[in-house]
């Protein structure tokens, strides 16, 4: 046998190695076909993770689910920004309103009539508005608890929820209800005021 006969059984011999080697490590992988979209070189696992089968060219950028246009979706769901002048005025505010939820909700009075009865006697007064929406003074405001779905229809618990105009650009939002009350500052939301709009159902 010649030396180059020689090399050529152990160079085809490696190659049938490398082969079946390759054929038991691709074992229980996904194949993604070359012209699929989103394909790559690698291999995918069983259950493919969007890395390996490359971003959607839809996804914004630190949107918590991946939905297409998640910010501009939800915009009016952000309160805009307050000044540190506002973030102040609004938080002596809100160490007012604070005693009075935590008295009421110990008294078992979260109906809105009674807090906008004691939120008025703080000497804060009912936002009024014009029919085209313009402010025509007050600053604050005292609704009813918002409807949710359980299981298989709406429900409307018991509570009030309260929105204070501290400036233009701050606002105490509190509410009050059997479970529990709470009293935060935020910036005012786009088309709701202090209120943060509902959620779309």
């Amino acid at each position: 046998m010649t030396l180059s006969t020689h090399r050529r059984r152990r160079h085809f011999a490696a190659v049938l190695l490398l082969g079946a080697v390759i054929a038991l490590t691709a074992c229980g992988q996904q194949r993604v076909a070359a012209d699929a979209p989103g394909a790559s070189s690698n291999p995918s696992p069983s259950s493919p993770s969007p890395s390996h089968l490359g971003a959607s060219p839809y996804v914004e950028p630190g949107a918590n689910d991946g939905a297409p246009h998640h910010g501009e979706n939800n915009a009016g769901r952000q309160p805009r920004e307050m000044s540190s002048a506002g973030e102040e005025d609004a938080q002596r505010e809100a160490k007012r309103i604070e005693p009075v939820l935590k008295r009421l909700w110990k008294q078992g009075k979260w109906d809105p009539k009674s807090v906008r009865s004691e939120l008025l006697a703080l000497g804060y007064r009912d936002l009024r508005t014009g029919p085209k929406g313009e402010h025509l003074g007050g600053n604050l405001e005292v609704r009813g608890m918002e409807s949710r779905f359980e299981t298989d229809h709406y429900v409307t618990p018991e509570g009030a929820r309260i929105g204070l105009h501290v400036r233009k650009d701050a606002c105490v939002t509190a509410f009050v209800q059997k479970t529990n009350y709470q009293v935060q500052v935020n910036g005012p939301y786009l088309e709701t005021g202090c209120f943060a709009p509902p959620f779309a159902h």
